[in-house]
Parts: structure tokens; sequence; C-alpha cells
């Protein structure tokens, strides 16, 4: 007997269970993946295990110039549509507003010391703070990216 299958037949149920749980990808499965969204306001969120990391966008930064400082969000309950912070530029400076209601649960302080992190990087390390998603509804709000691209065009 070969040790395929003689492992085939010493766990069949361990091996079914596992061939169903990564054959097709279920609801479940996937809420562990990341799920990237945006706002009309040109923030981005990426939600992972009721986690969303939030930032500015790519298009923000470009029309807001040189970032010269960033007002960090608090650690607090936040509602979403309340501001968590700014962010300010050699042009302006610009608000940021929570993309969903829950618990801002840290920020990034690397942007203290290096705000220009979010023209060179704004959609990776510029993120702007971690906040704990009270309501998984909310998400479903956002925009997709073809949503906010499509915006984007738009606006202009």
């Amino acid at each position: 007997m070969s040790l395929s299958a003689f492992s085939a037949r010493l766990f069949p149920t361990m091996r079914s269970q596992a061939m169903t749980r990564f054959a097709a990808p279920s609801t479940t499965f996937a809420r562990f993946y990341a799920t990237r969204k945006f706002t009309e306001e040109h923030e981005w969120i990426e939600v992972e295990n009721g986690v969303a990391t939030v930032g500015i966008t790519n298009h923000a930064q470009e029309a807001l110039g040189e970032i010269v400082y960033v007002e960090p969000a608090q650690l607090a309950d936040v509602a979403k549509g309340d501001t968590i912070g700014s962010v300010e530029s050699v042009k302006a400076a610009s608000d940021i507003y929570a993309p969903v209601s829950g618990t801002v649960i840290e920020v990034n302080e690397l942007l203290q010391s290096e705000p220009g992190l979010l023209n060179s990087n704004a959609e990776d390390d510029g993120w702007l703070c971690k906040i704990k998603v009270s309501s998984e509804d909310e998400i479903n709000n956002l925009l997709s990216k073809e949503d906010y691209i499509n915006f984007c065009e738009e606006s202009h």
C-alpha cells in the first residue's frame, strides 16, 4: 500500500475537510483577506480581521502637493465622518475624516518625523491610523477601487 493511500485511509475525514476548505473560498475564509475601499473624501481603508488601516489616497497627496505636517488621530472612539486628524502641505490644509465608526487603536508615529512619507508612499507605509471597526455594514457603503477612479474622473 502506498503512503498516500495509507494516509487517506487513516485520515479520510481530515483530508476531505482540508480539501473542502481550500478548494473553494468561502465567505469565512475570504474574511481573512484584506479589503481596500475608498471614500469620496479621498481616504482609503484596508480592513483585515475587523481592523481598518486608514490613509489618504495618491490622488489626495498629489492634489495637496508637498506635505509638511500631519496632525495624528487621537486614540478614542470615532463615528463615521468625524474629523480624526489633518494634513498640511505647502498649498493647503485638509481634514481627515473617519471612513467608518469604531475605536482608533493605533497611529502611525513615523509621520510625525517624516510627513513626506505621505507623498512618497501614501497608500502603503504612509497610513495614518488603525480603527477597530464597530459596524461592518459601513464598509459595504464605501467605494470600490473602480468606483473611486470613476468618482475622481467625474470630479474634474
